[in-house]
């Protein structure tokens, strides 16, 4: 009977921990991409299925399965949105199924594509960004597949091909999703800026004509380090500006708390986010 308990182990695994994650993580799981949750019933099913097996399967066989289905899936919850945007009767919000369009009153100055950070909870940045489409910028917010913009592809290509009417575009993002918008840039010719939120390229963007290019990075960031933005900028197209949130720390670009690693915070939240918001406003101006 023990032995039976044993072998049964891995798959019983394999069904309770997509239960609790869908349990507590609920919230920004049905507001993420879908590919989240899909991912998360498969295992689940799966598990279930062989829970259920009259004969159980080897644990030889069950047993680094669960740990490659379950780690990535632990290790891929969502840094939960700790705010709800004011919302400005300017902008009016269309939320998707990979897409949250924030659109505001006509004329229409410029289009940005923004790529969230990994694993955060794209609504955390939508208080920020409902200000800076205030302004008169359509702001297209991409859902990530699993939270981790290198899996969005050509969203960005999407976004631009489903709103042919916007004059010029730019990109940018946080962190990881910043390093996708550089991508993009690299990869349009139809983009015309980048905004990188602590953040910066993998791709050498430095030949790149004709891209304005911002980045806004933040003075404790201990993800995004200062010594790591200072050193990718030979990367970046000549004249790009460098601007520095005093202060500020990684997780102050988005409304999801504290993220572990992070550095100390000298300036209140708001204080820098307005800095944010004013300083992307800006990047955003000089591309139309």
């Amino acid at each position: 009977m023990t032995r039976v308990l044993l072998h049964r182990l891995p798959p019983l695994a394999c069904v309770a921990v997509p239960l609790v994650l869908l349990i507590s993580d609920w919230g920004p799981l049905t507001a993420a991409h879908p590919a989240h949750i899909a991912v998360l019933a498969a295992v689940l099913v799966l598990g279930g299925v062989a829970a259920a097996r009259k004969k159980p399967l080897s644990l030889w066989l069950t047993t680094p399965l669960t740990v490659v289905l379950l780690v990535p899936l632990v290790y891929l919850r969502p840094f939960a949105a700790t705010a709800v945007p004011t919302l400005d009767e300017r902008v009016r919000v269309v939320d998707t199924a990979t897409t949250v369009v924030l659109r505001p009153e006509e004329p229409i100055r410029a289009g940005f594509v923004f790529h969230p950070g990994a694993r955060v909870d794209h609504r955390a940045y939508l208080p920020l960004l409902h200000r800076v489409a205030a302004r008169g910028f359509l702001v297209v917010v991409v859902k990530a597949p699993l939270g981790m913009a290198l899996l969005s592809g050509d969203a960005a290509r999407t976004v631009l091909a489903e709103h042919p009417a916007v004059p010029v575009w730019a990109v940018g993002g946080h962190s990881l999703g910043g390093v996708v918008a550089a991508r993009d840039a690299f990869a349009d010719s139809r983009i015309r800026g980048l905004v990188l939120w602590a953040s910066y390229p993998v791709d050498d963007l430095s030949g790149r004509i004709g891209l304005s290019t911002w980045s806004i990075s933040a003075e404790h960031d201990a993800l995004s380090t200062p010594r790591e933005i200072t050193a990718s900028a030979a990367l970046l197209p000549p004249g790009t500006r460098f601007e520095v949130i005093p202060g500020a720390v990684h997780s102050f670009f988005a409304d999801y708390g504290a993220q572990p690693g992070d550095g100390v915070p000298t300036v209140p939240r708001a204080r820098a986010q307005t800095d944010i918001v004013e300083k992307t406003v800006a990047a955003l101006a000089a591309v139309t």
